[in-house]
């Protein structure tokens, strides 16, 4: 289910500013500290900008086993909601 509302409360974090190389550390613990927690739907904040933080970090999404799906908030494409593969 694709809803802005369930993400609002949601787990998330801001990478503005951050390295192409450094956003790849951050992000995998984010994902690994959720995962763990059971948390279902999580957010990353990369901005809107030129595109290099956004698809470094799809780049990696596509790639990480315990991402189930992820797409761009439809409110809001500088944010990317991931949806992990954790039972609820």
């Amino acid at each position: 289910m694709r809803s802005d509302i369930l993400t609002s409360k949601s787990p998330r974090i801001d990478v503005h500013g951050e390295t192409y190389d450094s956003v790849s550390l951050y992000l995998t613990q984010f994902i690994d500290d959720n995962y763990k927690l059971g948390n279902k739907y999580i957010a990353i904040i990369h901005g809107k900008g030129e595109g290099i933080l956004k698809n470094r970090i799809h780049e990696l999404l596509k790639n990480n086993s315990k991402v189930e799906d992820f797409y761009l908030n439809n409110w809001n494409i500088g944010e990317t909601i991931i949806v992990l593969k954790v039972e609820k």
